[in-house]
C-alpha cells in the first residue's frame, strides 16, 4: 500500500514498484471521468501518458470485483477516487456515515483474499486541517477508516512525502 498527500509522488512510486516486476501488470484506474472537469481530465491524461503501453488497463474499475480474477501484478490507483465514486453511487454525501460500509467491506475482503502481487495507492488526508464542509469531513473520515483497514491487510505500507517513500510496515 502506498499512501501520500496530493502531488506527493505516491502514484509514481507505486508505478516504480510494479515495473520492478518482470511480469504483466494490470492497472485498475478507479476514477470516473467527468468530461466537464478539464482539470481532472488533464490529471488523468498525465497518468495515461506515463503508463507503459503493455499494461492491461481497466478504467472506472471496481477493485473488489476485478480482484476476483487473479493477475500476476495489479496496481490500484487510487482508493480516493474509488471512494468518491462509491459515495456518488450511493448518494451518500448527505446520508448517515457508514453508508458506504458495504463497499469498504467488499474491498477489504477482496484485498485480504488476493494472493498475487498487489499495489494499492490511496490518499493520506488525516494530516491536514479539518474540512469546513460536511462532504470534506465525510470523505476524510471514510478514507481514513478504509486506509486503516487496508493497511492491516497489506504486507507492506509506504508513506510518500515530497517524492520520498518511507516504509511504515
Amino acid at each position: 500500500m502506498v499512501l501520500g498527500g496530493a502531488r506527493s509522488g505516491k502514484s509514481t512510486y507505486a508505478e516504480e514498484l510494479v515495473t520492478r516486476q518482470a511480469r504483466p501488470v494490470r492497472y485498475l484506474a478507479t476514477a470516473v471521468l467527468d468530461p466537464s472537469d478539464t482539470d481532472f481530465a488533464t490529471r488523468i491524461a498525465g497518468h495515461r501518458a506515463r503508463r507503459p503501453a503493455d499494461w492491461t488497463t481497466i478504467e472506472s474499475a471496481d477493485p473488489a470485483a476485478v480482484l476476483g480474477t487473479p493477475f500476476p501484478v495489479t496496481l490500484i490507483d487510487d482508493i480516493g477516487t474509488w471512494l468518491t465514486a462509491r459515495l456518488d453511487a450511493r448518494a451518500a454525501w448527505d446520508a448517515p456515515r457508514g453508508t458506504v460500509a458495504p463497499d469498504a467491506d467488499a474491498l477489504v475482503a477482496a484485498v485480504d483474499a488476493y494472493r498475487e502481487r498487489l499495489v494499492i495507492v490511496s490518499p493520506e488526508v488525516g494530516m491536514g486541517v479539518i474540512p469546513a464542509h460536511r462532504s470534506g469531513r465525510l470523505f476524510r473520515d471514510e478514507i481514513g477508516l478504509v486506509n486503516q483497514r487496508l493497511a492491516r491487510a497489506c504486507d507492506e505500507v509506504f508513506l510518500v512525502v515530497a517524492g520520498l517513500p518511507m516504509r511504515l510496515k
